[in-house]
């Protein structure tokens, strides 16, 4: 069979991106579709041509087999790849395509469907010799039903869509008071992401690792492994961090979980790259979870260190070609870690952030990479994934990967939505991580008040008084040396600036030395080296030697400084300025404890409280859905109800009162 001349990509944002790159250094033309909120969305412009599909719901646009079948007809595209997400993991969809005679690139129908049902799956599976994790692989027809099958597996038990995937429709419980709100939230949020409200019940294995073997096979019967991915940081099931290789298999183990993820990969007649995940405890033993029939959102790391192209590969095999090497052949080169960037607000519990990017620079240099799907000027909506990008750190070893990718998220300047780029710093700077002593309890163990007050690093505060003092010293010498001014009348050079970082103050001395200036606080003299001038967003430089990376925002007359993700106001006056300002009365905060207010933008799915009704702390009151999640609020304190302001059903904005406590 002879190589596509164009395909076309069922899907939208980074990973439709991605695929154009890779289609168009292959020579092959590729077709766009899009939704009516992404018809200016970069994967668009990117694309030799661009289909509309529908409106913006993924129901009636990316979800719709009917509509894209007819843009495959309409620009004559012979094959299709269908991303992650969206209809990736659909049978019908393959098969659709199939029908008519259009090239799915991914692996078969059967396959899909085999893999695709969580029960079905682990059956399989253990008939392939998998080693599985105990539960009961039936469908479960009520919550009593699974109070009953919670206490048989013994607690805690994992709560999980059948159809599931993506950390949606999925719930801890390890109590009977905890199984039938997890039995229902699951069941919701499985109906609302997959259309199948089958749920399955396994035991949850304590202190997990979760980690992923990266499979390829072609249609000539070559089935091989390309290694593993350690996933466990995780938030709510949701990946966050993801690295290759893992630094906890040892080659024994790795060997064995690679030997598994083949034998299944064999036994369903796969074809493509695709996906084995395990839960691996503390003791290396191994159990499958999934199979995702798909190429997988944290694919970048894998190909960072095997050199290899997942998508260019599930191109040449869906196009009949054979695999040109086999299992020796794979080498695995130094290390790379990905962080997911998302439009989300970590002190609000991550919920959704959306807006327009009114500033977007990427980062760049020696062993980073960034899969991104936006531009400055793009608009992260409510629709979906608020993914901004991945970004890679690679290099010969696990260290250098890590410091290259706090490098890298220290220079990514994004503004106009609130991200979790502080919060992915604060995860790579933990001494457990660079100890590699991961679990997916991870985040809940190392912030177990969440990340509301994110701090900077230790020892950090006095280099940014440093950084602020010069920023201070180059503005007041750029203002000064602006034309028209009378002569004789420009504001002398401080030499002393009093630095307010946060809530602490300084006295620092500036003075310019050869290709830089000389800081002095407390009789500690740091040297600063750099190229900045105002109105630029990055300060690079160092100071006494080490490298440094600060974001710079002017804030009326002051600045705001971001390093390691962490905002901090910074302002520099005179002395007697300073003096000045800290007179000055503090303004009082809004009490905003009288209502609950959506926390995000979505849809009131209900209201589990009337007027008048007394409440209890930790008590729902309402669900909010967005981004295809249900969040729970709760009330924060004991207190009543007293009238409500929305009504189930209703589209809330962000702040938007639900209700007010009496």
């Amino acid at each position: 069979m002879t190589m596509f001349k164009k395909i076309l990509i069922a899907n939208r944002g980074e990973i439709a991106c991605r695929v154009v790159r890779t289609a168009r250094r292959m020579g092959i033309k590729s077709v766009a579709v899009y939704s009516d909120a992404d018809r200016d969305a970069l994967h668009v412009r990117m694309a030799d041509e661009a289909v509309a599909i529908g409106g913006a719901r993924s129901a009636e646009s990316y979800l719709r087999i009917d509509a894209i079948v007819e843009a495959c007809k309409k620009t004559g595209a012979e094959a299709v790849h269908p991303g992650y997400g969206f209809l990736s993991e659909k049978a019908e969809f393959a098969a659709a395509l199939e029908k008519a005679g259009v090239v799915f690139i991914g692996p078969p129908p059967a396959a899909i469907a085999a893999m695709g049902d969580k029960i079905a799956s682990k059956k399989l599976a253990k008939k392939a010799g998998v080693t599985t994790v105990p539960g009961h692989l039936g469908v479960i027809p009520d919550a009593e039903a699974a109070r009953k099958i919670a206490q048989e597996v013994g607690y805690p038990v994992m709560i999980k869509a059948s159809a599931g995937g993506g950390g949606k429709g999925m719930r801890i419980a390890r109590s009977d008071a905890e199984i039938a709100e997890g039995f229902r939230l699951a069941q919701n949020e499985a109906r609302a992401s997959f259309a199948d409200e089958r749920v399955f019940i396994e035991k949850y294995v304590e202190e997990p690792r979760h980690i992923e073997i990266q499979v390829l096979a072609d249609a000539h019967g070559t089935v091989l492994h390309l290694g593993e991915r350690e996933c466990s940081i995780q938030r709510r099931h949701q990946k966050v961090i993801e690295e290759a290789p893992s630094p906890f298999l040892d080659a024994k183990t790795r060997a064995a979980m690679g030997a598994e993820a083949v034998a299944l990969a064999a036994a369903v007649g796969y074809r493509s790259a695709g996906t084995v995940e395990f839960i691996v405890d503390a003791r290396r033993n191994f159990y499958f979870l999934e199979m995702n029939t798909r190429l997988q959102v944290e694919h970048p790391v894998t190909e960072c260190v095997t050199g290899l192209d997942l998508v260019e590969w599930m191109i040449r095999i869906a196009a009949g070609e054979k695999l040109p090497f086999g299992q020796k052949d794979i080498k695995h080169t130094g290390h790379a870690i990905e962080a997911r960037v998302y439009a989300e607000d970590p002190a609000r519990g991550f919920l959704p952030s959306i807006g327009r990017l009114v500033r977007y620079r990427e980062p760049h240099g020696d062993g980073v990479r960034v899969d991104s799907g936006v531009y400055e000027g793009a608009e992260i909506g409510i629709h979906y994934d608020p993914m901004i990008a991945k970004t890679v750190g690679f290099g010969a070893d696990r260290e250098t990967a890590s410091a290259r990718l706090i490098e890298a998220l220290d220079a990514f300047v994004i503004r106009g939505v609130t991200n979790n780029i502080g919060f992915l710093a604060a995860l790579l700077e933990r001494p457990r991580f660079a100890e590699g002593r991961l679990t997916t309890n991870f985040i809940a163990e190392e912030f177990p008040g969440g990340a509301v007050h994110l701090a900077l690093p230790q020892g950090a505060a006095p280099t940014l008084r440093a950084v602020a003092a010069v920023v201070a010293h180059l503005t007041a010498e750029s203002e000064a040396s602006i034309g028209g001014q009378l002569a004789g009348h420009a504001p002398p050079l401080p030499t002393e600036w009093a630095v307010m970082l946060g809530e602490s103050r300084a006295l620092v001395r500036v003075e310019p030395i050869d290709d830089g200036y000389a800081v002095t606080e407390d009789g500690k003299r740091r040297v600063v080296l750099q190229d900045w001038r105002p109105g630029e967003p990055l300060f690079r430089g160092t100071v006494d030697g080490e490298p440094v990376i600060v974001q710079v925002d002017r804030d009326g007359a002051f600045q705001r400084l971001t390093y390691r993700g962490v905002t901090v106001p910074a302002k520099a006056l005179s002395p007697r300025a300073a003096d000045l300002l800290a007179a000055m009365p503090a303004k009082a905060k809004p009490d905003l404890s009288r209502a609950l207010r959506s926390p995000m933008p979505g849809l009131l799915v209900s209201i589990a409280v009337k007027p008048g009704q007394g409440v209890k702390a930790g008590e729902e009151l309402a669900v909010v859905e967005a981004m295809k999640m249900e969040n729970v609020l709760r009330a924060e304190r004991d207190a009543t109800v007293g009238k409500l302001c929305a009504n189930p059903g209703d589209s809330l904005a962000v702040d938007q009162v639900i209700l007010e406590f009496a």
